[in-house]
């Protein structure tokens, strides 16, 4: 199975300029784990993920001043969607990342995500009675 076969077509993308509060609720409301930041400023397309911003409130920062920018993961590992899901999942495991954004011809067209390689790989539910 493919990437393309797993991705998320539908994503979150901010600018550097949103606080995390404002990211961290569209990611709630879009029930997504991370958001594309398009910032031409810092080289185009990086990353924010949840993690990065429990790890902004952890350290006691407000998330109605930090902005994005500044939490955005700018060396991104990108995916083609001719990837296969075993190379996703090892990218993911060797640089210790849950998502991935799909390129295709340099421009983003998704996201793949641990979640998403799992839904594919794991074998449909099956209802069991107690």
């Amino acid at each position: 199975m493919l990437v393309r076969d797993a991705m998320s077509t539908v994503v979150l993308t901010i600018g550097p300029a949103h606080t995390l509060r404002q990211a961290a609720a569209l990611m709630s409301a879009r029930r997504v784990g991370a958001a594309l930041v398009l910032d031409p400023d810092a080289g185009g397309i990086g990353i924010l993920t949840e993690r990065d911003i429990l790890n902004s409130v952890g350290l006691g920062q407000s998330p109605d001043i930090e902005r994005a920018h500044d939490h955005t993961t700018n060396d991104v590992v990108f995916a083609a969607p001719s990837w296969t899901l075993e190379e996703a999942a090892r990218a993911m495991a060797h640089g210790g990342f849950r998502h991935l954004i799909v390129l295709d011809r340099g421009e983003p067209v998704g996201i793949v995500s641990v979640r998403d390689i799992i839904r594919c790989w794991a074998p449909a539910r099956q209802h069991v009675p107690a």
